[in-house]
This record gives C-alpha cells, structure tokens and sequence, in this order.
C-alpha cells in the first residue's frame, strides 16, 4: 500500500479545518487498520489507489465509518464520489457541508 505523508498541519488550512481533518484521518486510520499516523496523512494527496492507496473495499468501509461517526449517507452511485474521496481535504469538506449537526 502506498501512503501518502508529508503532515497534516504543515499546509495553509485553517486552524479548525486542520482539527476536523485530522479527526477524519484518524477516522480512516482507525477503520481501515492503517499502518500510518493520521497526522502523517497529506490532506492535499489523493485517497484511492495513489496516494494514501485505498481501494473500492476500503472506500465502502470508509464510507461506512463516516454515516455512523458524522451521520451523513454516503452512496456509492453519487457521481461526484470521485472528487469527494479525491483527497482528505475534500472528504473533509464534503463532511462538513452535509454531516448532521
């Protein structure tokens, strides 16, 4: 699995957004088993196969973990589902555009 690290807080987000980025990596990291920090994670790197290396399994496990952490339904015919999971950053986004408050 290839894994994309560089840091979570080394890049221009906002103070909350690397907060909330870093709880959703560590989300991923946690529900997934990965073998990576989740503050090692470069939010900006892609998510599915390049980058942090995830597959389809893992995208629907991940998707899984996020409606029962953020209370927001993930489905797997969305057509933007490629641009949501392109990267933490804009999972991230995506979770706090639509998540239940």
């Amino acid at each position: 699995m290839n894994t994309a690290i560089t840091g979570i807080t080394t890049d221009n987000a906002p103070d909350n957004s690397r907060a909330e980025e870093l709880e959703l990596a560590q989300l991923i990291v946690s529900s997934l088993n990965l073998e990576v920090a989740a503050a090692d994670i470069d939010p900006a790197a892609p998510l599915y196969r390049e980058g942090l290396g995830l597959d389809s399994i893992d995208v629907l496990e991940l998707a899984l973990a996020i409606s029962k952490t953020y209370g927001l339904q993930l489905r797997s015919d969305d057509e933007n589902n490629l641009k949501i999971f392109s990267s933490l950053r804009s999972l991230n986004e995506h979770i706090q555009q639509h998540r239940s408050k």
